[in-house]
This record gives structure tokens, C-alpha cells and sequence, in this order.
């Protein structure tokens, strides 16, 4: 029997591999960052070429390092950095132009245009989205229009799209193909249908032939190229970070939740196995599919904010106060308090529920006694506070009181954001033994597939508790702490007026 899932999780700074064990835990995992690109501000891009390398090289390290063969992995499973688009060429499989990143917001002037001609009911009612340059339509656009001889070469069906997914599994293997949690992410997937929609296609001026195959995030979708391994492995797995992370911490049943912390802060709810319209600007989104048709499909709330690890970023790379990112949380809790401070990360403008492309990273409150650890308190609280705005839309959209928020992602070992995080939200928060859950995710979507794990139950059956955040701030502290936020909230949005 073989005995590993190989995992690919390809994030927005780095690119990772991680073997999984029947149990679904971690055997061995290798990681690689590479480079961000920043032509302007606002605009944020990825070289696809980078991203593939960095890809391929922790796939083979995590073997090498590991001494497993590929003959011990049954499958792999591939998550991904959403909405970030990649044109390439179909004979040569160069890409055309940069990767734009999810974060980039070159096309907000846009959008706002199509929001005036009235086309934001319609598409939020077709995809379930709020109309956004977060999603991969407009950026998709934005190349065709901007890189000379695009368009002219996509309708004669030279060019191919995807989001990362598609891309890796192409150079992988050779096709063009995604699954609906991707597909759901572009703003041209319609997701009542679970197909490409033609209605918004023709409104974006996007020609079908560019798009990739939908096939469901679990089951068989492609074999690696027998040069790549030696051998022809099975790509079994397919689904978005933030779906995969959700599959990973188990919440399989409608009111489960969780948050994720990493470039960005992502909470997504289980909403079963209808789409779920939101009455205050959150995303409904596809879940998974364990198979073809809307009956294996589950469907997920989603409110995202755009900064969070990124914030601990910019404190080492843009000013410096700590060396590396593991010296945060030490650094914030050598003060009892943030001093006053209060961070908005706003530093690609704010999303659910506000989804103002223009607010900016504000930071109130500065005295002669503000020191470098009071900004580092105040950059992991103005975290924190981002999600409470976001659960109590999701509460109130979904009808249902959150028992306990599951948590994952690299800011998630922080204990001392996790205690904020639950005495803000006045939620349990509970972080799980594995905390790799969106490379878990992908592996039990993959697993699932080749009889590797038999049910949705085996899977909820291995998820287990590390550590459990109990609320303690007063009723009081609490109020008044998120008046000093939603007044800094306000500010950061005034920035652009």
C-alpha cells in the first residue's frame, strides 16, 4: 500500500510540500518563498515562472529530504493562492505577461464603472460575489486589453487562463483544467449551474476559449508527466486555499466555521449544500465538490481581510522593528497594552464587509511614549479587530450563533493574537493539533479519491484539539475597544476622500 498524500501549497509568498501520513499528520515538508513584484502602487504581481520553480523545487526536496519515492505517494493534492491570474501560451506554455496577484487593485476604477451601469446585482446573483478587482475577471481582462497582441491571439485560441491551480497542474501534466472552488473565484463562474457563464463572459469581453475544464475538487483529474517523478501520479486534489483549509479543519457540517491566518485573515462558514445569498456583502462561495452536480457540492460563507501575516511582513521588511517574523509575539507582549495605538492594516485596502479598495494602513494614537512594541501589539490587535467585523455579518447572514471558531495559518501559533482574537470576538477560539490544514485540506480531497481515507467521517474523526482560547475581556473593555476601532476604521477610509 502506498503510503503518503503529497500536498502542494502554493501561497502568495511561498510555495510549499507536505507529505501526509494515513493518520493526517505531517511526515516531512519543505518550503521556498520567492519573489513579490510591485510596478506601482496598488499593483502586485508574481513572475509564474517563479511560482513554478519554487513549486517544483520543494517537490522534489520533500522527497529527497524525506527518502520517499513516488511510488510511496498514492496522490497529490494542489491548493493555491486564489484569484491570482496567469496567461500563457498553449504551444509553449510561456506566459505572456506577469501573474497579477489577488491583492493587486489596478482595476478598482473599473469596477466601480460597472457598479454604476448596474451590473453588480447581476453578477453577485450568478457568482455569488461582491463585484471587486480582488477576482480574476477583471485582471483577466486588464492583460487582454494591456499586453500587446493579447486579445488578437485569444480569440484565435492561442492563449490559456487560469488561476495557480490550473497552472501547476498544466506544467505538471500538461492540461488545462480547474476545479469549482477555483472556478468560483474568477467572477465567471456562474455557481447555482457549476459552469462557465456565458452572460458574464460576453459582459467582460473574455473568449471561452481561453478558460480551462471544471472538473470537482475531488477525484482523478490528471496524471504527472512521467519526467517529472519517474512515475505517473495521480492529481486528485483541487481546491482554493481557503477551501482546502476549511476541508482541513473538518467543518463538513452547515454552522462550522474558520479563520485563517496568512498573507491575508479568511473566514469561511459551512452553509450546506445550497448557495447562501448574503445580505451584508459577504461572499458565497463553492466549498467543494466530491463529485459532479450540485448534490455533491457544498457551499460556504466567506469574509475576507486582505492583511494579516502581511502585516508582521511589512514590521520586518518595511520598518524594520523585528528581524525575523518569529520575534513578534515576544516583541508585543514585553508591553502590557498597545499603549492606545490602534493599526488598521489597511494596506490594500479593506475587504468584507467594507470592500473599499482606497482605505489605507492608518495608525492612531502615537504619543512620545509610543516604542516599537506598542506598534507591534497594535499590528497584531488591528488583525484581530478586522474579523469581528466579519463574523458579525456572517452570524447575522447565516442565522446561527457561532459555538467556537476553528483557526489555522502561520499567525495562528501566535497565542497571543489567538487570546485577543477570541476575547474581541467573545468566541471560543480553538487551534487543532495539525495546523497545516490547507495543505491537509488538499490531501484529503485527494485521498478521498484513491481510497486513501474512505469517508468524510474518518476525516472528522482525526481532527483534534491543541489548544482551546477561552473569551476573557469584560463586556465594557470589550465595547469600547471596538468603538476606538470602528472610529480608526473611519479614518483609514477617509484617506481617500
Amino acid at each position: 500500500m502506498t503510503k503518503y498524500i503529497l500536498a502542494l501549497d502554493q501561497g502568495t509568498t511561498s510555495s510549499r510540500a507536505i507529505l501526509f501520513d494515513h493518520a493526517g499528520r505531517p511526515h516531512a515538508s519543505a518550503q521556498r518563498e520567492f519573489r513579490q513584484i510591485f510596478p506601482q502602487p496598488g499593483w502586485v504581481e508574481h513572475d509564474a515562472g517563479d511560482i513554478w520553480a519554487s513549486q517544483e523545487g520543494v517537490l522534489h526536496q520533500v522527497l529527497r529530504d524525506s527518502g520517499v519515492t513516488a511510488s510511496d505517494v498514492a496522490a497529490i493534492g494542489v491548493t493555491n493562492q486564489r484569484e491570482t491570474t496567469v496567461l500563457w501560451d498553449r504551444a509553449t506554455g510561456v506566459p505572456v505577461a506577469n501573474a497579477i496577484v489577488w491583492q493587486d487593485r489596478r482595476n478598482a476604477a473599473f469596477c466601480e464603472q460597472l457598479v454604476e451601469q448596474g451590473k453588480a446585482d447581476l453578477i453577485q446573483r450568478k457568482t455569488g460575489l461582491v463585484l471587486d478587482a480582488y477576482f480574476s475577471a477583471t485582471k483577466l481582462k486588464w492583460l487582454l486589453d494591456n499586453v500587446p497582441g493579447a486579445r488578437a491571439r485569444a480569440e484565435r485560441g492561442e492563449l490559456a487562463f487560469g488561476t495557480v491551480d490550473s497552472w501547476l497542474i498544466y506544467k505538471m501534466s500538461g492540461a488545462h483544467l480547474t476545479d469549482t472552488s477555483n472556478a468560483a473565484r474568477t467572477m465567471l463562474f456562474n455557481i447555482h449551474t457549476l459552469q462557465w457563464d456565458t452572460d458574464l463572459l460576453a459582459l467582460l469581453d473574455i473568449p471561452a476559449s481561453l478558460l480551462p475544464d471544471v472538473v470537482p475538487s475531488s477525484g482523478v483529474a490528471a496524471h504527472t508527466c512521467v519526467d517529472l517523478l519517474g512515475v505517473a501520479v495521480p492529481i486528485a486534489g483541487i481546491a482554493g486555499d481557503q477551501q482546502a483549509a476549511t476541508f482541513g479543519q473538518a467543518c463538513l457540517k452547515p454552522g462550522m466555521a474558520k479563520n485563517t491566518y496568512g498573507t491575508g485573515c479568511f473566514m469561511l462558514m459551512n452553509v450546506g449544500k445550497r448557495p447562501l445569498p448574503s445580505k451584508n456583502r459577504l461572499l458565497t462561495t463553492v466549498g467543494w465538490s466530491l463529485g459532479p452536480g450540485t448534490d455533491q457540492t457544498d457551499y460556504l460563507l466567506e469574509g475576507s481581510a486582505f492583511i494579516a501575516g502581511a502585516a508582521v511582513q511589512w514590521m520586518r521588511d518595511g520598518i524594520g522593528i523585528i528581524r525575523d517574523s518569529s520575534e513578534v509575539e515576544a516583541l508585543a507582549t514585553s508591553v502590557p497594552d498597545s499603549g492606545g495605538l490602534v493599526f488598521v492594516p489597511a494596506f490594500a485596502g479593506l475587504g468584507a464587509p467594507y470592500w473599499d479598495p482606497y482605505a489605507r494602513g492608518t495608525l492612531i494614537g502615537i504619543t512620545r511614549g509610543t516604542g516599537k512594541a506598542h506598534i507591534a501589539r497594535a499590528a497584531l490587535e488591528g488583525v484581530a479587530y478586522q474579523n469581528v467585523d466579519v463574523l458579525s455579518a456572517m452570524q447575522d447572514d447565516a442565522g446561527i450563533a457561532l459555538s467556537e471558531l476553528r483557526v489555522d495559518g502561520g499567525a495562528a501559533r501566535n497565542d497571543m493574537l489567538m487570546q485577543f482574537q477570541a476575547d474581541i470576538l467573545n468566541v471560543p477560539v480553538v487551534r487543532p493539533v495539525v495546523t497545516e490544514t490547507t495543505a491537509l485540506g488538499a490531501a484529503y480531497l485527494a485521498g478521498l479519491a484513491v481510497g486513501f481515507w474512505t469517508s468524510q467521517e474518518e476525516i472528522s474523526a482525526q481532527w483534534q484539539v491543541g489548544r482551546r482560547f477561552e473569551p476573557k475581556m469584560a463586556a465594557d473593555e470589550r465595547l469600547t475597544r471596538l468603538h476606538k476601532w470602528q472610529r480608526a476604521v473611519e479614518r483609514s477610509r477617509d484617506w481617500s476622500e
